[in-house]
């Protein structure tokens, strides 16, 4: 790829992220590293006339430095596919303007590299996608039946329940056996997610000792984080008070990045996070997975570096 390569980033607009932790923000900076001209928008700035696919972008400069991390020039408005990639970013909740946009960056895929690839993007929701590895996982009931949802709770014991498409730890709920509000808390869900699916799984008690992110780049592992939530909370998710730590990768997370590997690389799945406590998987995040920053701090390997080195293998691929 040459060192002029346009690179356009779908984001959440980028004056709102904290760029200590933000995996999105490193993946600019290694790409300006490399001479790349950088275009911000946002995923409402997107829009299809004709055929083809255009939005409203910003030239964008980036700095690593709290309060002073970018600049943003005049919006333009361009045909995106004269960019030659496009970084699908935003963070969820997986709604349909998230899969509307999908639909339209698959319009200039793959001759504009769009990473991840829109189409897989859309058919493979973190929560959902995992299911395909079902053996890998916790006892999992997908449902919003409430019979279906008591008596899975009644078989297991302690579960954890938690909206289908939400994200970042919002609406993740540890229900005991002898829990007197899970009655209420089933109908809260019936208000808040109006005909979605819930997801309930076996409650592991090694969350406890932490939920390790692994990031893996064309279906390698190349970094990995332990969050620990806080002793007031059953979620470690960092945001939500989760504590970042260094790891290495056990034996069995090894089997299970081997085992689901190839299904990421079949998908186009450049960057994906998936989710692993004790020995079980929990879930794949291919929409807007963070890490990044956390693997290097810890001194980890660069994995914005790694992921921009795959995009480049395979723009010369096409």
């Amino acid at each position: 790829m040459a060192k002029s390569c346009k690179v356009a980033i779908q984001m959440d607009h980028i004056s709102g992220i904290n760029i200590a932790g933000d995996s999105t923000f490193a993946m600019t900076l290694e790409a300006q590293s490399r001479g790349y001209e950088l275009y911000h928008y946002t995923p409402d700035r997107l829009s299809m006339r004709d055929g083809k696919i255009y939005a409203a972008v910003e030239p964008l400069v980036v700095r690593d430095i709290k309060g002073d991390h970018f600049t943003l020039g005049e919006k333009i408005r361009m045909d995106l596919s004269e960019m030659d990639v496009v970084l699908l970013r935003q963070d969820p909740p997986f709604d349909m303007g998230y899969i509307t946009s999908t639909h339209l960056l698959e319009r200039i895929h793959p001759k504009t590299l769009v990473v991840n690839d829109p189409a897989w993007v859309r058919n493979s929701p973190e929560k959902i996608f995992v299911t395909e590895f079902a053996d890998l996982m916790p006892a999992t009931l997908i449902s919003r039946d409430v019979n279906e949802i008591a008596a899975f709770r009644q078989e297991m014991g302690d579960i954890i329940l938690k909206p289908l498409y939400g994200n970042g730890g919002a609406g993740v709920f540890h229900s005991t056996r002898d829990d007197r509000n899970f009655t209420s808390l089933l109908e809260m869900f019936g208000q808040m997610y109006r005909g979605e699916p819930y997801i309930a799984q076996a409650y592991l008690p090694a969350v406890r000792k932490g939920d390790k992110r692994i990031l893996l780049v064309n279906g390698e592992p190349v970094g990995a984080i332990n969050r620990v939530p806080a002793e007031t909370d059953s979620r470690s998710n960092m945001h939500v008070g989760g504590r970042a730590e260094p790891t290495e990768l056990t034996t069995r997370e090894k089997e299970i990045c081997a085992r689901i590997g190839p299904a990421l690389r079949e998908r186009g799945f450049i960057f994906v996070g998936i989710d692993v406590i004790g020995d079980y998987m929990t879930e794949i995040n291919v929409t807007s997975p963070t890490g990044i920053r956390e693997v290097k701090k810890f001194g980890g390997a660069d994995v914005a570096s790694l992921m921009w080195d795959a995009i480049e293998l395979k723009r010369r691929a096409q």
